[in-house]
């Protein structure tokens, strides 16, 4: 894999790149900065919604956090959702347990309307009890979506191993609304449909200055000046200096992938509904195939080493013994990384950073369908919906003192569970 290739998606992705001519000296209704899943979500909604918008991203489209995704399209977020409840209260609670809920059906919708070419499958995926208390705390998650009338099955250990293909796991979470994609297939899914829509999308063109202008907005970037009337930023954990304090609201940790060859009849029995799969784990771990019969999978942490070599390659190889012991010897094709935006609370953030500038952040390794979801509901505020209608209410940026500390205790904790779980 080239350095100009960040993950496999990138390289297997059947949609093409698309990308427009910027053009400086001209204004426009919204200013988008960034082209991951929120800024192409916000760009095709605001562009449905009648409105003029112009995506700018440094880099390529999903270059940051989209285009390495584990592409596991699941539902709501990581916390169960009695403690979403809890912490958002009566009126934010029910209602963002409600949409992001159904977030994996409108990413669904999107791509069957858009015909994206992002293999897709919708055959759930299994939040897999690596412990006994895991499977505890999955029987609390399944008993509260059961009584909103999700569609989700608690499954034992026996079942569960059927479904994986191991005996490691003791039960397991199947939720039905979810699945999976390659997330850069879905990025440039919505990057064609809002081109489509009457976006312009522009690549390799970096936001240098946000400045208020009478009622609008000044965006300077390295190839020129554009006005617009408001301004979303969409960058989560990619989030630079643009503007200030901004990358200080999170602790940014991060998540790595390994892909082997495509495998022959011998991976036939390992997920062969095509479930993603996560753990209950402290330290997450992920497994799943690809459409062309890849077995990826995951954790916390960075690639430490080479695709073929080094300690990340052994940790893979080693997991991937463990849980599947007939699988025989395998090859790695290639390895990356990407950043996520965690917060204290696990929970998400929509700020207002001055009038008429808004962004997203803080996505806790839930970046599909939350980008997804926020980019609709950036549009339709920005078409005129009330605050008080959003998903979640608008709040004031809140720096994490502690953010660059955690940050080295989880990059030193995800080294150390790499060499741990190698020996």
């Amino acid at each position: 894999m080239n350095q100009e290739t960040i993950s496999l998606w990138d390289a297997s992705a059947e949609e093409r790149p698309i990308e427009t001519e910027f053009k400086p000296d001209r204004h426009v209704d919204v200013a988008i900065v960034g082209g991951g899943f929120t800024g192409l979500s916000t760009a095709l909604h605001c562009c449905e919604n009648g409105m003029e918008a112009q995506v700018i991203e440094a880099r390529q489209i999903g270059f940051g956090g989209s285009g390495r995704n584990c592409g596991l399209v699941n539902a709501a977020l990581w916390l169960p959702p009695q403690d979403v409840r809890k912490q958002l209260g009566t009126v934010y609670g029910p209602r963002f347990i409600e949409q992001f809920g159904k977030g994996p059906e409108y990413v669904f919708h999107l791509i069957e309307k858009h015909q994206m070419r992002c293999e897709v499958t919708r055959s759930g995926t299994i939040h897999a009890a690596h412990s006994p208390s895991g499977y505890e705390e999955l029987e609390g998650r399944a008993a509260e979506w059961k009584r909103l009338g999700e569609p989700v099955d608690l499954i034992g250990r026996e079942e569960v191993s059927e479904l994986i293909g191991t005996d490691v796991f003791f039960g397991g979470l199947l939720d039905h609304r979810a699945g999976t994609i390659n997330p850069m297939g879905y990025c440039r899914g919505l990057a064609r449909a809002a081109h489509g829509a009457g976006a312009t999308i522009s690549t390799g063109v970096t936001a240098t200055e946000l400045r208020k202008q009478g009622d609008g907005w000044l965006v300077n970037t390295d190839k020129g000046a554009i006005t617009a009337n408001k301004v979303v930023l969409g960058t989560n954990a990619y989030t630079d200096k643009l503007w200030p304090d901004l990358k200080k609201v999170f602790t940014m940790i991060h998540y790595f992938q390994l892909a082997t060859k495509p495998l022959g009849e011998e991976a036939s029995h390992i997920l062969p509904g095509k479930q993603g799969l996560w753990d209950t784990g402290q330290i997450m771990f992920n497994i799943r195939r690809d459409a062309f019969n890849r077995l990826l999978v995951g954790s916390m942490g960075q690639v430490v080493g080479s695709t073929d070599k080094g300690l990340s390659h052994y940790w893979a190889k080693k997991r991937i013994r463990k849980i599947f012991p007939t699988l025989g010897e395998m090859e790695f094709e290639t390895s990356w990384d990407g950043q996520i935006a965690m917060t204290p609370d696990h929970l998400p953030r929509i700020h207002e950073l001055d009038n008429g500038l808004f962004t997203a952040i803080g996505y806790n390794g839930r970046g599909i369908t939350t980008g997804t979801l926020f980019g609709k509901a950036f549009a339709d505020l920005l078409a005129g919906m009330d605050k008080a209608d959003l998903p979640l209410p608008v709040s004031p940026m809140k720096t994490v003192a502690s953010a660059p500390v955690f940050k080295k205790l989880y990059q030193s904790a995800f080294v150390a569970n790499q060499i741990i779980k190698s020996v």
